[in-house]
């Protein structure tokens, strides 16, 4: 698949790895002829240094035998205006765009909008990303990271071991023995800063942090074989009444269970547009890191804190206050990966990566025959995959121990008839059946083979 990625950013880098290690044919375009040096030295890719929206650049690029042109600038307009020309002039036949302003998503996803007018495929919403992943960490609060897959059916939870779980060196395949009627298997593990797929003879340690399939009626029971208790979550304190904290308030609002939010935002006139728009949520005006207003809102009694402005340094010492001062649960919104260490030593339960979730809805789209679901775990170094099995597929007609998966490979869950099965040895995937599994990244492209899902489908 011939592919045009437009903006070298965090975000047009990574799915420019992603698509580049799969080998496609990938040229990447930004104004800035740095970002587009740094694509080209570190991955296999072409670069042109231009504007994405012009014509001639895009010419260049290779636009008229392009299968896909991918517009995800900083700029909305731009994103708009390459697609526009993507069609009208090379009539490429796949067109994404990253647009972040609220007023184009409601033209774009009105009854108004036609696709002859605004040739847009796909668009992804970094903010609306953002404030779902946000909401999802809530949904399961002593999970690092979430994602529901199989129809909502399975959850895929990151739960961060503490000295006091009761299952710490024990091997996987005694668990599995032990809590015989548990769906909980755990496909991915981090130690040390290395992310691995683990074998049955595998031990956990204190320390690790796991990625967890389950039943979506099995993740209380879940929390409590891995040592977690179950939290609620009825007040809640946003730092930050932007675009991404504007709308988690109102995501909040809209729920049928009742949940007492209130919103601290430092500039006065977005706080007054915060106020202007929410019904039942107090928005108060000052600095998310200010003491005094932090009792004042309370957040002693909070159950948890969101730190979501646009300062990747606010949200760490916001998070961090807030937890000093009784709040039970932090959540923060980080830019930069290598704050991601720093997460676990200052207490800060779980983060959300921009980069990450924009990456993961992109990728849903790119991914294509029979894959339902792509979630990107980590800095892009492994993602949960869901995709439908068919009759020309290698694991077809095969029991799971005979399937050569590569090592960083395993089955979270499968759904067989409507069924939900927790993957064994003995189980027999089928064509028709849906999978979900944990692949490393490096092992993306055999899981492709197996699953035949050619990458060049558009």
């Amino acid at each position: 698949m011939k592919v045009i990625i437009c903006g070298a950013g965090q975000v047009g880098w990574q799915i420019a790895r992603h698509l580049s290690g799969e080998r496609n044919d990938v040229t990447v375009v930004d104004n800035n002829p740095e970002l587009v040096r740094r694509a080209t030295d570190t991955l296999d890719v072409q670069g042109i240094a231009g504007f994405a929206s012009y014509p001639d650049i895009l010419d260049r690029a290779g636009a008229r035998d392009a299968d896909m042109i991918i517009a995800a600038t900083h700029s909305d307009e731009v994103n708009m205006v390459t697609c526009q020309v993507a069609h009208s002039v090379f009539s490429i036949p796949r067109k994404i765009a990253r647009l972040r302003a609220q007023s184009y998503l409601d033209a774009i996803y009105s009854d108004l909008y036609r696709r002859d007018h605004m040739p847009i495929d796909v668009v992804i919403s970094p903010e609306q990303e953002v404030a779902e992943a946000a909401l999802k960490r809530m949904s399961a609060p002593t999970a690092f990271d979430t994602e529901t897959f199989l129809g909502n059916r399975m959850q895929m939870l990151g739960i961060a071991l503490d000295e006091d779980c009761p299952v710490l060196n024990t091997p996987l395949r005694q668990l599995s023995d032990l809590f015989s009627t548990l769906s909980a298997v755990v496909v991915g593990v981090r130690r040390e800063g290395r992310l691995f797929a683990p074998e049955p003879k595998d031990q956990l340690f204190a320390g690790d942090d796991i990625y967890v399939f389950t039943l979506i009626s099995d993740v209380g029971r879940t929390f409590e074989v891995f040592g977690k208790k179950p939290r609620k979550q009825e007040r809640v304190i946003i730092i930050g009444g932007g675009t991404v904290g504007l709308m988690v308030a109102q995501k909040l609002e809209a729920r049928a269970d009742r949940v007492r939010a209130k919103v601290i935002e430092r500039d006065r006139a977005v706080a007054e547009r915060a106020a202007e728009a929410l019904e039942r949520t107090i928005v108060l005006n000052g600095d998310g890191l200010d003491v005094a207003l932090l009792s004042e809102a309370s957040v002693d009694r909070a159950d948890a804190i969101l730190a979501l402005t646009d300062d990747d340094k606010t949200n760490l010492l916001a998070s961090v206050r807030g937890k000093s001062r009784g709040c039970g649960m932090a959540i923060a919104l980080i830019n930069d990966p290598s704050f991601v260490p720093l997460m676990k030593p200052l207490g800060i339960d779980a983060y959300i990566n921009p980069r990450g979730t924009t990456v993961s809805s992109i990728l849903r789209h790119i991914r294509h025959g029979r894959v339902r679901d792509v979630y990107s775990i980590g800095d892009a170094e492994a993602e949960i995959i869901e995709a439908e099995v068919l009759s020309t597929s290698p694991i077809a007609g095969r029991q799971v121990r005979d399937i050569d998966f590569p090592e960083g490979v395993l089955i979270g869950g499968i759904l067989k008839d409507g069924d939900i099965l927790k993957p064994r040895g003995g189980t027999r995937i089928d064509e028709g059946d849906v999978i979900a599994l944990f692949a490393l990244s490096g092992d993306v492209p055999e899981v492709e083979r197996l699953l035949q899902v050619s990458i060049d489908y558009f």
